[in-house]
């Protein structure tokens, strides 16, 4: 009955994740102005909430693949 749920949180935890992160460097490519600097876009501090949220799903869904 685990696998399931795991399987569907981590799931919706990588979706949410990359989602928030593409929505969240709209905002940062928006308020630089000019032509930004990918490597800013992506070392940008307001991003690492979504790379966290990543690394949740991926560890979850690393830990549903054991148990398979």
């Amino acid at each position: 009955m685990q696998q399931p749920v795991l399987s569907l949180v981590s799931v919706a935890l990588f979706v949410i994740g990359i989602a928030g992160n593409g929505f969240e460097m709209r905002k940062i490519r928006m308020a630089i102005p000019g032509e930004p600097n990918p490597k800013n876009i992506f070392a940008d501090k307001r991003n690492f909430k979504w790379y966290a949220v990543i690394g949740i799903a991926l560890v979850l869904w690393a830990i549903n693949g054991t148990y398979t």
